[in-house]
């Protein structure tokens, strides 16, 4: 039987699809970046995969597992472009997803625009039923009026139904047997079910979450059902697993089930890999900046841990401002969209002044400099026109930038403003700087962080062509660029573990725990991860089991998640979990409510298996006979518009040893990515083969 010492990892982007097949037996890593295709994005998978597969003469065969992140469920809410979904609730809550939380996120806006909800008014009903907060029939379900609906559905033309009735996640009887009548009755419908989609507290998220789970799930279903279908194809039977937002793998039926978990499934991965690599190099609080052809993410970590949030948004109406968006009641890494990508397109506002995004020019048409019948400027345009991107070496070369054409893109612009093109782009891309800078500074804020005592890890494409910029900005002084920054989504997915989060909703004083209870919904939840993660391919002896709850002072709105003990629940472990809570509520404000009771609201199990064990130092990239740490030749490139461009020296990264070091101003280029290095900072190569970047 043949060794399959390959891992392949897939992540497809709003503009590039990023392939990397790493080899488990020599620590050798290739990678490969695709334009991403439209409107069907699993042929840049397939295509890539096989294309790369087939330049390093690797059989489909050797592959022992394959990890794929997508935007494709991001995209279709985005888009509205899912299935055409209904709502079944309690009677009388129908207009839950519409009344929302009775809050304004912008109290100042008269004309404010709030999300519509993503099942419209006409396929959202109420049926006859009452479950009490403590999991008691309070009214029968009438299935006769359930069976009559299903008729009114099918004639609807309805895909897919979300089931969400009140206090569902204490007593699932009623929903399931609307499950029962719907599947009998329309059997192509998809069904999600709130109580295992969010089996959590707060009606309007629960829904909004089991609604948009309905929405994405067939177009979701289908896609990786033509993935997997095409792997099988070229060769390829290794078990296809999916990354979710939370930084964990999932098989691909669980996935199927639950494709709201994949909600920020790419980013993730470029989470765990600032990560990785910030503490290959010492660094505990790391800054993760992420910047792709679409847009830009920041994640922030605290002492080596990233946060991990219950409640997210998705399709924002303003897309920097909280509460614009649709609420999700999933576990996801916590992140923060802080700008453009390299597509974005600029132009002029209302007020005549220069902006960047929110839309982009994706991979179809893609930039002007594409030359994919592109008119628009974009960022790559500008960052091609200010001479740091190299025409001739982008993407490995598999494109060829036209400059004339990213010149004329910006000629209007530049016409507008009275001044050159060159100005004109240099200007939007020390614009996009400044932005993402301003949206970082802010986050760091909220949360109570010191930006400027961290440490910056880059990743994607345009991420270390613009670091340095955002970098300054923010009085960060250190930067890394890892190897094969340009994928670090996909290397992300190697170093994601099996695993999946659970919660069930117990509203309880911690002087008034039912221990019984208690044990028996972690015992539950730990039997249903237990369950999907040993489907995925864990070894029981493998698996790890970690809890916490959600915690508060009685009445208030908001939880602070704490760690809960391993063992058994006992009134000693929860007053050592009281403790805790009291801890962190002091480190997160600075006091503590003395007299008041404490409430647990949700409790929380996540069934993992083991994490990758990858050493950064032993990551084969570039042949040691061929570095050199000489320059590959010189261009121009401008850092001051009123100067013009200066001559730099250009090197190619896989030609730099871990002796390499130079000063600023520097151009390092390599097959996914570019790296600017400024004036006034030093650029240096360190044991792991990451660029070191230092301001002077």
């Amino acid at each position: 039987m043949p060794t399959k010492p390959h891992l392949l990892a897939v992540d497809i982007g709003g503009t590039f699809t990023d392939i990397v097949l790493y080899n488990l037996e020599t620590n050798h890593i290739a990678v490969g970046k695709v334009l991403t295709t439209y409107p069907d994005p699993s042929q840049a998978v397939l295509s890539g995969a096989g294309q790369l597969l087939n330049d390093h003469n690797i059989d489909p065969a050797s592959i022992r597992q394959a990890i794929h992140g997508t935007t494709l469920v991001t995209n279709t809410l985005i888009e509205r472009k899912g299935a055409r979904t209904a709502l079944i609730a309690t009677e009388g809550f129908r207009d839950a997803l519409e009344i929302g939380n009775e809050g304004r996120y912008d109290i100042y806006d008269l004309g404010l625009v709030k999300p519509q909800p993503l099942a419209e008014r006409r396929l959202r009903f109420g049926v006859p039923e009452r479950m009490t907060a403590g999991g008691e029939v309070l009214h029968p379900l009438n299935a006769k009026v359930v069976t009559e609906l299903c008729k009114r559905l099918n004639a609807e033309g309805v895909e897919s139904v979300a089931v969400c009735l009140l206090h569902a996640f204490t007593n699932p009887r009623h929903e399931l047997d609307v499950y029962e009548i719907v599947r009998d009755e329309m059997p192509d419908a998809s069904i999600s079910l709130s109580h295992q989609v969010s089996p959590a507290m707060r009606e309007y998220q629960r829904a909004s979450t089991t609604v948009a789970n309905a929405y994405v799930q067939p177009i979701t279903s289908n896609y990786l059902e033509r993935i997997r279908a095409g792997l099988s194809e070229a060769g390829l039977d290794a078990p296809l697993n999916v990354m979710l937002s939370s930084g964990g793998t999932t098989d691909i039926e669980t996935a199927t089930r639950f494709p709201i978990r994949l909600v920020e499934s790419g980013p993730s991965g470029g989470a765990l890999t600032g990560v990785y690599w910030g503490r290959q190099n010492g660094f505990k609080d790391i800054f993760a900046f992420d910047m792709g052809g679409t847009t830009a993410k920041a994640i922030l970590t605290h002492n080596g841990e990233l946060s991990v949030i219950s409640v997210s948004e998705v399709a924002h109406v303003h897309r920097f401002k909280r509460g614009s968006g649709l609420p999700l009641l999933v576990p996801t890494i916590e992140m923060i969209e802080i700008g453009a990508g390299g597509g974005s397109v600029a132009h002029l506002n209302n007020l005549g002044l220069p902006a960047v995004g929110p839309e982009s020019a994706g991979s179809s048409p893609g930039p002007a400099c594409y030359a994919r019948g592109g008119f628009d400027p974009t960022v790559t345009d500008a960052d091609l026109l200010i001479g740091y991107l190299n025409a001739d070496y982008f993407a490995n070369g598999s494109i060829r930038l036209d400059a004339s054409a990213a010149e004329k893109s910006f000629e209007g612009l530049a016409k507008e403003l009275d001044i050159s093109t060159t100005k004109a782009a240099w200007g939007i891309h020390q614009l996009v700087n400044e932005n993402m800078a301003a949206a970082a500074r802010v986050h760091a804020a909220e949360r109570g962080l010191d930006i400027q005592k961290y440490a910056m890890v880059t990743t994607g494409g345009a991420g270390p062509v613009h670091a340095c910029g955002v970098a300054e900005r923010l009085n960060v002084r250190t930067v890394i660029v890892p190897p094969i920054a340009g994928v670090g989504s996909s290397f992300g997915f190697l170093l994601a573990p099996i695993s999946f989060d659970f919660t069930r909703s117990y509203l309880t004083r911690m002087d008034d725990v039912d221990i019984a209870r208690l044990t028996r919904i972690l015992g539950d939840l730990e039997r249903e991860g237990r369950g999907i993660v040993t489907k995925a391919g864990v070894p029981g002896e493998q698996i790890r089991v970690t809890r916490s709850v959600d915690m508060r002072y009685l009445r208030q709105g908001y939880e602070i998640r704490v760690p809960l003990e391993e063992g058994e629940i006992s009134a000693e472990s929860l007053r050592r979990l009281e403790k805790r809570f009291e801890e962190e509520y002091f480190r997160f404000y600075g006091l503590l409510c003395e007299g008041v009771p404490i409430q647990a609201v949700n409790w929380r199990v996540v069934v993992s298996g083991p994490t990758l064990e990858i050493e950064g130092k032993a990551l084969t990239v570039g042949e040691e006979s061929k570095k050199t740490n000489q320059p590959h030749g010189s261009r121009s490139v401008v850092f001051d518009p009123d100067r013009g461009g200066a001559q730099t020296p250009v090197y190619r990264r896989e030609s730099l040893s871990s002796s390499f070091e130079a000063e600023g101003p520097a151009i390092i280029e390599e097959a996914e990515s570019t790296t600017v290095v400024l004036p006034n900072w030093s650029a240096r190569v360190d044991e792991n083969g990451c660029l070191v970047l230092n301001k002077a």
